[in-house]
């Protein structure tokens, strides 16, 4: 896939290892022509704690390590400080295992399953709000420069979405640097991934802007909190409880950013409005991005 030499720096390319992405698939067309066009392959990941079967998750099947760790991590089965010992994928297999010093047992946890509104593994194991009422939020100040210019990066960025749609991403910012994009057929994948990088390369959290194409529902904005990152950002919209926990940890919770429109529902106060929005150009119709469902 061409890369932007302007956006290759942040740009976190296909793994090398990862089984195909895309595939050609041929049909046909409202005239009835026959056409053919790119689709995005997803595929099984089991995941598994210290020898025990935690999840099965649906993925595209890049950065199976980073999805795992992630994944851990966000659910409160990896401790902030946990020491992993190792991290096996067996392509084959469909697995991946992660090993650390301490003994770990969850199947109480694994017993109390809330169903959530994401997609791809829509299920929080235990608390949904577990350790939420410790989590009070830097006050990070947020320039509306920045946020103009991540929508224009994001939005000329070469992406699976552009090539096959059906797909969303989740970019980790600092300021109005772009830090790592993932991508993948649940948003929440997309997001465990960030977070699975952000432990394995040890990138703190607490000036970090989090931009997705999803929805800011409540365990988005749960699990954005329980990372530690103040800023969450999004193209599409909000829900009623999504933002009261953000007001309640003091996430600053920006949706509907499109060119140069956003509406900022919580930490209005932390915005810096360093730029005036008649200087900002509309999104084009032609970048061919929208607020995925």
């Amino acid at each position: 896939m061409a890369q932007d030499p302007d956006l290759s720096e942040y740009l976190i390319a296909p793994d090398p290892g990862a089984p195909r992405l895309t595939r050609a698939v041929e049909g046909t067309d409202h005239n009835g022509a026959r056409t053919q066009i790119r689709v995005v392959e997803e595929r099984p990941l089991t995941i598994y704690l210290n020898g025990q079967e935690i999840v099965t998750a649906m993925t595209i099947g890049d950065y199976p390590e980073y999805l795992a760790l992630g994944f851990l991590r966000n659910q409160h089965m990896l401790r902030q400080d946990e020491e992993i010992t190792r991290v096996d994928y067996d392509e084959e297999l469909e697995t991946v295992v992660v090993r650390t010093a301490r003994a770990t047992d969850y199947e109480d946890k694994l017993k109390r399953k809330t169903r959530t509104s994401g997609c791809a593994v829509g299920t929080v194991f235990g608390d949904m709000m577990e350790g939420l009422d410790q989590v009070r939020l830097p006050p990070t100040p947020v320039r509306t420069s920045w946020l103009y210019a991540l929508s224009a990066k994001i939005n000329r960025t070469p992406s699976l979405y552009l090539e096959a749609g059906a797909i969303h991403g989740t970019v980790l910012c600092q300021g109005d640097r772009p830090l790592v994009y993932m991508e993948d057929v649940g948003r929440h994948n997309a997001v465990d991934k960030i977070a699975g990088w952000m432990l394995s390369e040890g990138v703190g959290a607490e000036d970090k802007i989090l931009y997705t194409t999803g929805r800011l529902t409540s365990e988005m904005v749960i699990k954005t909190a329980m990372m530690g990152i103040p800023v969450l950002a999004s193209r599409s919209g909000f829900t009623a409880w999504g933002v009261e926990i953000a007001q309640q940890v003091g996430l600053t919770l920006i949706g509907r950013m499109k060119g140069k429109r956003f509406v900022c529902l919580s930490g209005e106060e932390r915005l810096e409005r360093d730029a005036d929005p008649a200087q900002i150009s509309d999104e084009p119709r032609r970048s061919g991005r929208k607020g995925a469902a």
